[in-house]
């Protein structure tokens, strides 16, 4: 595993390496879209003289040698590299996790054996002589991915990681206006991608009666029950993203605000991060060789961490957590969300349903955006009347204050369900993550 690298005295160093493997293949009305594989190797080489860091990226793991000597002649020696505090919170780890070189390495799934998996959706679910539906598409891919990590300190680590993708989506024009529904499922290996054809059915039938049959709702507050995916959503914009220590380095009204111990919610609200689960934001060691595990955010309603890389938790004097993320090998690492997610509670959707008198089931969501406050834009939504599920609603905007919509959480479900369909953009790169949590129901948004 060690490659012997000559590391500089006097200088913190590291290589980080990667090989990437992507395939891809779309259909579109029949015909295919787009189609193609691409692989990859590359090194980000970075040195450390307590000042600066110096950089360089190359496709020739020849040349990471003599970039490292190129950087090392440029920065200022420094005998007492070891005792800064960025460096001393950076871990030694030595180890070898590979979970996907086996038969469920997605590299040994012919081109052949991709358009069988399409075709056979397509056959389960297009219907050629369905009139509602104006267009579709069908695509699917993946990727695999090996890291490996050495550093001046010793760490030395290799990993693996990969996952599958495939997405059936339907568009229907009802009344001039075009509007599109389906199911995209993501898994860690390409078996993972079989079987969900009833699934994309569902949602497609939903989305053309949503389409056909939804009004506007007259906007105003109103008591919501969010889907599992919507909680999700919710937990990871707006909770997750505040989370993010290196936020605060910049923000001191934020740090203020975001006091550890402080109550931020609903006692039957905690939020957790986890890096070493085997889903979409698997991290087993960050990009500075901390070793994963598990952060809880929120626990009972009690703001009890955050997420930290080595400066964060060295300018704050909290400890590391395993979330110093880079989206490749071109770009150096942030503080980063894995798998974020919202535990279960223990209250049933039905009595979460027949306590609302007059209000909004929120059933999927698009995307949204959080901080102080958070914006949703929902994509199925249903009106409750009297205790129970009725006609379905346009609802543009959903929206609340995080701090308030965290204590207005009354109820929180037993249906936990964590989506592998999530990445996430930040400071112009993008990682893998997974966001969960199960239904809970909250007593004022403000809908529109």
């Amino acid at each position: 595993m060690d490659y012997n690298f000559k590391f500089p005295e006097n200088l913190y160093s590291e290589v980080r390496m990667e090989e990437k493997y992507s395939i891809w293949l779309g259909i579109r009305n029949g015909e295919i879209e787009n189609d193609g594989e691409s692989a990859e190797v590359g090194a980000m080489v970075r040195v450390f003289d307590g000042n600066m860091w110096y950089t360089a990226t190359t496709n020739s793991l020849d040349e990471i040698q003599s970039q490292l000597d190129a950087l090392a002649a440029i920065a200022a020696p420094n005998p007492q590299i070891m005792e800064h505090p960025i460096v001393k919170e950076l871990d030694v780890n030595r180890d070898e996790r590979f979970r996907y070189d086996g038969e469920t390495d997605l590299r040994k799934v012919t081109r052949a054996q991709w358009k069988e998996i399409l075709d056979g959706y397509i056959e389960k679910c297009v219907d050629p002589e369905d009139k509602d539906v104006s267009f579709w598409s069908c695509g699917a891919g993946g990727r695999h991915l090996i890291k490996r990590l050495y550093t001046s300190k010793g760490t030395a680590i290799a990993w693996d990681y990969q996952c599958a993708n495939l997405g059936v989506f339907f568009g229907f024009t009802v009344d001039g206006v075009t509007s599109y529904g389906g199911k995209y499922h993501v898994g860690m290996t390409v078996p993972d991608l079989l079987g969900h054809e009833e699934e994309v059915l569902e949602k497609k039938a939903q989305y053309l009666d949503y389409a056909k049959n939804a009004k506007d709702i007259e906007p105003g507050d109103y008591e919501c029950v969010l889907a599992p995916v919507v909680t999700a959503m919710f937990t990871h914009e707006s909770f997750g993203h505040k989370s993010e220590a290196d936020f605060m380095l910049a923000d001191k009204t934020l740090a203020e605000e975001w006091v550890l111990g402080k109550k931020v919610g609903s006692e039957k609200v905690s939020i957790c991060d986890v890096g070493d689960m085997p889903n979409h934001g698997y991290v087993p060691y960050d990009d500075e060789g901390t070793k994963a595990g598990k952060t809880y955010l929120m626990k009972d309603g009690i703001l009890t961490g955050r997420l930290h890389d080595a400066r964060s938790a060295s300018i704050m004097g909290e400890k590391k957590t395993g979330n110093a993320r880079a989206q490749d090998y071109h770009y150096q690492p942030i503080v980063r969300m894995t798998n974020t997610y919202m535990e279960a509670g223990t209250d049933k959707l039905e009595d979460m349903i027949a306590g609302v008198k007059d209000g909004v089931y929120v059933m999927d969501v698009s995307n949204g955006t959080g901080n102080s406050t958070f914006v949703m834009n929902p994509t199925l939504c249903y009106r409750i009347r009297d205790g129970k599920v009725c006609e379905p609603i346009r609802v543009h905007m959903l929206t609340g204050s995080v701090f308030q919509t965290l204590f207005d959480v009354d109820a929180v479900g037993d249906d936990f369900v964590l989506f592998d369909t999530y990445s996430c953009g930040k400071n112009g790169q993008g990682v893998d993550v997974s966001a969960g949590g199960p239904s809970i129901r909250v007593k004022k948004l403000s809908i529109s």
